[in-house]
């Protein structure tokens, strides 16, 4: 945890010195001469896109630095910086109260349009540029008439603009990327999935010399019942031995084949929280057409972190999802499956609810064991395996140490609860 702290602050640290340097670079507008740096620019850029910093922390930093740049430059120019503390420090409420405004428009924003984020940009401009005004005239009031708050509205427009079209073209980049990244994994699963065809072909092959052993062990115990060729039996049940050792011995040649392509081929970086959530949406959303279902999905994440634990946390939320959508029929309507994450101190709580059917008292205590399931097709006999939830606290309590909790009320829903210290999934 200490690690990443220390890069958060490495990368606030590297922010700030962006932000001071550019705003010694400076743009004209053809409004009035009001004076606009490039840093006013890029600051928001800033903040959006690294929304895993603490944003008022980020902004406090910039502002400083910002400062203390210009004084140490007007020092070096004129050899004496008294006069010029004062002048150059309301500058600082400006970057310092732009992220307190952006922080409070954008706080209920988890995937924000163009139309809300320019209005957002607008607004934290307007009013940071304004406060900073206003102190800079605290003497004289009289200065801040209509105009003066027209331009500093105009001015706010204009630069917001610009601002949202390098955030625009930036995230166009990088969607470029995330392409070429998708069709590297696109291929990586190709050859995974032709690995792992190969493995299922000897695990059909053992199936049927599974059901010869079988055969073979009912026709001893026949034999044995009846007490007939009792001089085969020691070489009948040596047989079988024999037969059970040689699927044994194929079976771990298979589970070492799996582990091979799950851990090398297979292995790549990690992912970002909020791609890990798009991708789920999407699988998710398809599943509810595919199955003809009425469910509406909700999907609100808090935080934005890069972890390597990707496919523990696909595998948890998918399980627990799927387990929601086989509950419900296609005759059932509204019903709604959230999916929340909430960032409280040093854990991360994920919350997976649904409206549905909820379960029985008396299945509570039982749904995490191996092998227990209530989805049964009365029709064709079938029975699911009942391995999702037995996966999911596996998964949860032996590879992430977190918990997980469940809240049922049957023909109301389901609510679980799984909460996984940060420590455990955030990356640097």
């Amino acid at each position: 945890m200490a690690i990443i702290k220390t890069t958060k602050l490495k990368r606030m640290i590297a922010i700030s010195i962006i932000i001071a340097i550019t705003s010694q670079i400076n743009m004209n507008l053809l409004i009035s001469d009001f004076r606009v740096s490039v840093a006013i620019i890029l600051f928001p850029v800033f903040l959006y896109f690294f929304d895993e910093l603490d944003t008022i922390k980020t902004g406090v930093m910039c502002a400083l630095s910002v400062y203390l740049l210009r004084v140490g430059i007007h020092f070096i120019e004129n050899g004496s910086f008294i006069e010029i503390l004062l002048a150059y420090f309301p500058e600082i409420f400006f970057y310092a109260f732009y992220s307190i405004f952006f922080k409070i428009f954008s706080k209920t924003i988890t995937t924000i349009n163009l139309k809300r984020l320019l209005i957002t940009l607008i607004l934290s401009d307007f009013l940071g540029n304004f406060i900073e005004i206003l102190i800079r005239n605290l003497e004289n009031f009289t200065m801040l008439n209509l105009n003066v708050v027209t331009t500093l509205f105009y001015v706010a427009i204009i630069r917001s603009i610009i601002s949202l079209i390098i955030l625009n073209s930036l995230k166009f980049y990088k969607l470029l990327l995330l392409k070429e990244e998708h069709e590297k994994r696109y291929k990586k699963l190709l050859l995974l999935t032709s690995d792992l065809k190969t493995e299922m072909y000897w695990m059909r092959k053992n199936m049927s010399s599974i059901e010869k052993v079988m055969g073979n062990a009912y026709e001893l115990f026949e034999k044995i019942s009846v007490k007939e060729d009792s001089d085969t039996w020691a070489q009948q049940s040596l047989n079988i031995a024999k037969d059970v050792h040689e699927i044994k011995k194929e079976y771990g040649l298979v589970v070492r084949g799996i582990e091979e392509i799950t851990e090398d081929k297979a292995k790549d970086k990690g992912m970002y929280f909020k791609d890990i959530i798009n991708i789920l949406e999407d699988s998710m959303k398809n599943e509810v057409k595919f199955r003809e279902l009425s469910v509406d999905l909700i999907f609100n994440i808090n935080k934005n972190f890069y972890t390597t634990k990707h496919y523990y946390l696909m595998s948890i939320f998918r399980n627990l999802i799927m387990n929601s959508l086989d509950a419900i029929s296609t005759t059932t309507h509204n019903v709604r499956i959230s999916f929340i994450e909430k960032s409280i101190d040093e854990k991360f709580i994920f919350i997976i609810s649904d409206t549905g059917s909820g379960i029985k008292e008396c299945d509570l205590s039982y749904i995490f064991s191996p092998g227990f399931s209530t989805k049964i097709n009365y029709k064709t006999g079938e029975i699911n395996r009942g391995l999702g939830l037995s996966i999911v606290k596996n998964i949860v309590e032996e590879n992430l140490k977190g918990t997980i909790k469940v809240n049922s009320t049957e023909n109301f829903g389901t609510i679980f609860y799984i909460t996984i210290n940060k420590s455990e999934l955030e990356d640097s």
